[in-house]
């Protein structure tokens, strides 16, 4: 009976977030509750399957970005982009994705997309051209870029915390199939919109004429920034060695900022994303349900089966579901429930960790590629299209699907042929 009331709570859930009727974050906790209330999980069972090492990482960087946002180094990095693509529309559509890639894969995509787009919209403003490949652009750089990295995308820091996989494991293994995703991905865009994008010699050379400089707003303050920045990525890259937790690093780097800056608690604390924060706890509940009554045993059970036991189909599978599935419904609580699945057919299989990582980073590249496949395929991409409307400029569902779904397809393609060649 505690299945069956597991499974419609977990469909209510996804259901709800689904239909956007109700914030996320609400449908999420509503189905923690309940399965509490229920009785499917004891309190204090349901707080075990709370991963709190991804919560950590999610707010000691979410307080870094807080205060370094106030320096202006991010609108910095997008006029300096102007200024190497010397005023060509095209090149400097290239170069606003390249930035936000590279800035996804060590902040976070949502955030990333938060400081650019805003750009975007200035810049457009200037040379008066279509905005809607900028934004798209934009939308699946955050998404490919966030890919590269243990901290880049929701998915991967779960991932990470749940199998003990390490910040160099994360570059090591998935920025070298990134990097050539984003160059297939810009060369796309480039010859598609090459044509279309002109603009007067005068426009050029009014753009080029903003200084970069000019966007940093307080030098003394990036100074202290730049300096815990560094420590932070130091310290992601020993985190292994040093036996400690990536939460761990994050968090000491946020509270070093704070304690540096002589920031006020309260202001650096209301930048962080509460609502992202508790839609998480509420997630792992509602996905410990399934764990505890065991329906993720039995999928497992299912997925060895359908597959035969083979592992490379098992790999392929993962990730051309994971990507199928993450284009039409949000990756966050899609790699939640396949996170204990794997795990349960790892044991099942007799798989040891170190056996199981092509299957991690199969996971890892569906759900976060797959996420550029429709509007709401991803965080970052609901935001842009938020950001959009208020700038009068309406991002139709089924018009970006069908210019992103088979852009996608083309990413997870190459993803496959990578895998194939080196994991499987």
């Amino acid at each position: 009976m505690q299945a069956y009331i597991a499974i419609v709570v977990f469909m209510i859930v996804y259901a709800l977030i689904l239909s956007e009727k109700v914030h996320r974050t609400i449908a999420a906790l509503l189905g923690g509750m309940l399965l509490i209330l229920l009785g499917v999980l004891a309190q204090e069972k349901a707080i075990e399957h709370i991963d709190w090492n991804t919560l950590g990482l999610l707010v000691g960087m979410m307080i870094v970005v807080g205060i370094t946002r106030r320096t202006g180094v991010f609108e910095y990095l997008g006029l300096k982009a102007v200024r190497l693509a010397k005023g060509e529309p095209i090149r400097i559509l290239i170069a606003l994705a390249s930035v936000t890639a590279i800035l996804s894969a060590f902040l976070d995509n949502v955030t990333t997309v938060l400081l650019i787009v805003p750009i975007v919209f200035s810049i457009n403003d200037k040379l008066n051209l279509k905005i809607m490949p900028f934004l798209v652009a934009m939308i699946f750089a955050s998404n490919i870029g966030g890919t590269a990295t243990l901290i880049g995308d929701p998915p991967n820091i779960m991932i990470g915390s749940q199998t003990h996989l390490g910040f160099v494991d994360f570059i090591t293994n998935l920025t070298p199939v990134v990097i050539v995703i984003h160059v297939a991905t810009m060369a796309v865009f480039y010859f598609i919109y090459r044509n279309e994008m002109k603009v007067s010699n005068e426009l050029k050379a009014d753009l080029m004429k903003i200084d970069p400089l000019s966007a940093i707003k307080d030098s003394a303050l990036l100074k202290k920034c730049l300096f815990v920045l560094g420590l932070i990525l130091i310290g992601f890259f020993t985190h292994q060695a040093l036996d400690l937790e990536s939460a761990t690093i994050a968090l000491s780097g946020g509270v070093l900022l704070m304690f540096i800056t002589k920031e006020e608690p309260e202001e650096i604390l209301l930048t962080v994303e509460w609502p992202t924060i508790f839609f998480f706890i509420g997630l792992f509940i509602v996905v410990g349900g399934l764990i505890e009554t065991g329906i993720i045993d039995s999928m497992a059970h299912w997925a060895i089966t359908a597959t035969a036991g083979n592992f490379t189909l098992t790999g392929m599978l993962i990730l051309w579901f994971s990507a199928i599935a993450s284009a039409f419904v949000d990756n966050i609580p899609f790699v939640a429930t396949m996170i204990p699945l794997i795990h349960q057919m790892g044991d099942l299989g007799g798989i040891s960790q170190t056996g199981l990582e092509p299957l991690w980073w199969a996971l890892s590249l569906g759900a976060c590629l797959g996420g550029n496949g429709t509007l709401i395929g991803a965080s970052a991409n609901v935001i842009v299209a938020g950001m959009a409307e208020k700038n009068g400029i309406h991002i139709p569902f089924i018009g970006f699907m069908k210019f992103a779904f088979p852009l996608m397809l083309l990413s997870i393609f190459i993803a496959m042929i990578y895998l194939l060649i080196f994991y499987f």
